[in-house]
């Protein structure tokens, strides 16, 4: 009998080995997925706060444009006109989440539209078990949406000279920005810009 116990004892054995092999090689996958997702979590926020950053750089880089195109009426044109992306407060807001810009355009049309943000985290999962992943980083990609909510202004002669000289927008909110030719100055701009275009994070 004892001779026997320690038979089965011996084969048992090596199937313990296999079972604990097994549990270790399940454990260390859970941890590669748990942290290739976090990977990409932490990417996603970075991406979120890329675009979003982009966007409100670029709404602040339309004051002079906007404002001047008021005295010429011309602001439909400016609304039309294809821009370009501020793209280095992109990679700014990047690289303080740990992450690098690589993709950054605009989607150009009438209301200013869009902005797309493609970033790379600089963490590689990095696991065993998991082949090339020494090398893999996580990518994201957002989209922020700079609208205009105030269409379709209205131009008026206050003082029956001939010359437009105050501007009135009224918003989609209820909200009515009126902006006359002595208040065009680059520190108005910072006052309305949040009323008159709205900065949000958009499906692509």
């Amino acid at each position: 009998m004892r001779t026997r116990l320690r038979g089965d004892a011996g084969q048992a054995f090596p199937i313990y080995i296999m079972m604990v092999a097994g549990l270790l090689f399940l454990a260390l996958a859970f941890f590669a997925v748990g942290k290739a997702s976090a990977l990409r979590n932490g990417s996603q926020g970075a991406a979120d706060a890329a675009a979003l950053a982009a966007a409100q750089q670029a709404r602040a880089n339309f004051g002079p444009g906007f404002l001047g195109s008021l005295p010429l009426n011309t602001l439909d044109v400016f609304l039309d006109m294809p821009f370009v992306a501020p793209c280095a407060e992109a990679q700014r807001l990047a690289a303080a989440n740990d992450a690098d810009e690589k993709l950054c355009y605009p989607t150009s049309g009438y209301l200013r539209d869009r902005i797309t943000v493609q970033v790379e985290g600089r963490k590689p999962v990095d696991s065993p078990v998991i082949p090339g992943s020494d090398n893999k980083k996580a990518k994201a990609t957002a989209t922020a949406l700079i609208e205009f909510n105030c269409p379709n202004p209205k131009a008026v002669d206050v003082n029956s000279d001939g010359v437009q000289d105050l501007f009135v927008f009224t918003c989609r909110s209820g909200e009515i920005v009126k902006i006359t030719t002595a208040e065009i100055t680059p520190g108005l701009w910072e006052t309305v810009s949040r009323t008159l275009f709205d900065v949000r994070l958009v499906d692509q």
